[in-house]
């Protein structure tokens, strides 16, 4: 894998460029597992889940790519303190993932949508907390300024993409839902543990590079 930015930018959108935002939940599985876990895991989410989509904002330092993150607020009804990308429900006014994604990052973090260039998704992911994600990957230009809010993001974080991309920064531990017993991921860096959803998508997006 290249650790050139631009060359890896390259990767990435090569990998990326047949990508299409998804129409409708049944191609979505259980968030951080494989698509050969879902038939067992299906029957413990949510019938009827919600839209939802989520920014991957990849910045484009000189000195590497890095993925910015979110630490949500702790105040949060939902995944309150957890690690995650800047998102939320597919409104009724957004025209799909994208633009849901990338109003959500304006709202979320300040983040103009002027300094994100979209150059595909990833696969979505279902959550137990009802909702069915699609991550959009986005290049992020510097020089963009943020204002958080406070009411649902406590702190942002830059990792280096190659920290991710790595996969002897990524633990593997057990993890039950229902009666099926599975493996997720978790990936340390710097005193913070991305876990969950958000671990399964980089997790995802090294697979994909690989």
């Amino acid at each position: 894998m290249p650790c050139e930015p631009h060359a890896l930018r390259r990767l990435i959108e090569q990998r990326l460029q047949a990508s299409r935002p998804p129409l409708d939940a049944s191609v979505a599985w259980p968030a951080g597992l494989t698509a050969n876990s879902d038939a067992a895991l299906r029957q413990y989410f949510p019938a009827s889940p919600i839209a939802a989509a989520v920014l991957v904002p990849i910045v484009e330092r000189a000195e590497g790519l890095t993925v910015l993150l979110t630490q949500r607020s702790s105040q949060l009804r939902n995944h309150a303190g957890q690690i995650s990308f800047p998102g939320g429900r597919v409104e009724a006014s957004d025209l799909g993932p994208l633009q849901a994604a990338l109003r959500e990052a304006e709202e979320e973090i300040g983040l103009a949508r002027e300094h994100v260039e979209v150059v595909g998704y990833l696969d979505p992911q279902l959550v137990l907390s009802g909702f069915w994600v699609t991550p959009v990957v986005g290049f992020v230009r510097p020089g963009f300024g943020l204002q958080l809010d406070a009411r649902e993001v406590q702190a942002v974080f830059e990792v280096p993409l190659l920290h991710i991309l790595d996969p002897a920064n990524h633990r593997s531990r057990e993890r039950r839902i229902g009666e099926v017993s599975v493996q997720v991921y978790d990936i340390p860096f710097e005193g913070r543990n991305i876990w969950g959803a958000t671990a399964g998508m980089l997790v995802a997006l090294q697979q994909l590079l690989a």
